[in-house]
């Protein structure tokens, strides 16, 4: 199994930057390994529905992000380290929500929006934005 662990969450006020990082860990069955991963970030407030906010693909050389995000928040990967990160700036009340990682191991060179094409999930991060 691929386990997933994010860090980096907490309180900033707005205006500010945080950096979450996703860990992971074990692995698939199948051999696959961490480098061949697709790897997204979603994140659900309150009240709202799990939502995308940024993926990259298994090379980290296409890369796609919400429109909410786009050009504030950074998604990027480290193969050796097993880890995918998001640097978020410019942070808005409106971001205030749970964020987590996502593993795919569809077989595609893109980088996925869609929940539905993970197959594995971390259990979220906290992450609060104040006026």
């Amino acid at each position: 199994q691929v386990q997933l662990v994010e860090s980096g969450g907490g309180l900033v006020q707005a205006g500010g930057s945080l950096r979450l990082s996703c860990a992971t860990s074990g692995g698939h069955p199948s051999g696959r390994t961490f480098n061949t991963y697709a790897l997204g970030w979603f994140r659900q407030a309150p009240g709202n529905e799990r939502g995308f906010v940024a993926a990259i693909n298994w090379s980290g050389d296409n890369t796609h992000y919400a429109d909410s995000v786009k050009g504030r928040f950074i998604i990027s990967r480290d193969n050796a380290a097993k880890a995918v990160y998001l640097q978020m700036n410019s942070l808005n009340t409106d971001d205030t929500a749970v964020y987590y990682c996502a593993a795919s191991l569809r077989p595609t060179r893109r980088a996925m929006p869609l929940a539905s094409d993970y197959d594995y999930w971390g259990q979220g991060a906290q992450v609060t934005v104040s006026s």
